[in-house]
């Protein structure tokens, strides 16, 4: 079973993540944008299928959309906003299930959840491939206490602050 993702392309380039984790050259972000998520796996499997919708039309010469194969691709809104093209291609699936919608957005969350398709925040997609990949240093883990070690702990805090 593959997966299609439909990302919010201005949301996430201009997240803090992928700023940090890119070069700085703006004229270039779409494609970058592809670059990234090609070469840190963030659409896992490569029968996964990823769609980019930008808002507004290409720049001139560029065609509909950048394409990394069969993989990744962009794609423009034209006419309307990334969000209703989001949206009319959600709505125009017959295998919603399979569909995950990336963006910070609350409304396309919503639209994502009562269409019957998955949603995704921009940290969530990003964040954990890259640290399975040592591309970002985690925090370090909190332990986990047992039931015994806890309450030791909680005996020696009433010492300390019931008396």
């Amino acid at each position: 079973m593959s997966l299609h993702y439909i990302i919010d392309g201005y949301n996430i380039i201009r997240h803090a993540i992928f700023i940090k984790h890119t070069p700085t050259n703006t004229k270039e972000q779409k494609a970058q944008l592809l670059e990234f998520i090609k070469t840190k796996g963030l659409g896992g499997s490569c029968r996964n299928k990823i769609i980019v919708v930008f808002d507004g039309y290409p720049s001139s010469g560029a065609g509909q959309g950048l394409n990394h194969g069969l993989y990744a691709s962009i794609i423009f809104s034209r006419h309307i906003s990334a969000d209703e093209k989001i949206r009319i291609m959600v709505e125009e699936s017959a295998d919603r299930k399979n569909i995950v919608v990336v963006s910070d957005d609350k409304e396309i969350k919503f639209m994502a959840k009562t269409m019957g398709a998955r949603h995704m925040g921009i940290e969530a997609f990003i964040v954990p491939k890259l640290k399975s990949k040592g591309y970002v240093q985690g925090s370090t883990p909190e332990p986990e206490l047992s039931y015994i070690q806890m309450h030791k702990i909680n005996q020696e805090l009433r010492k300390l602050w019931l008396k």
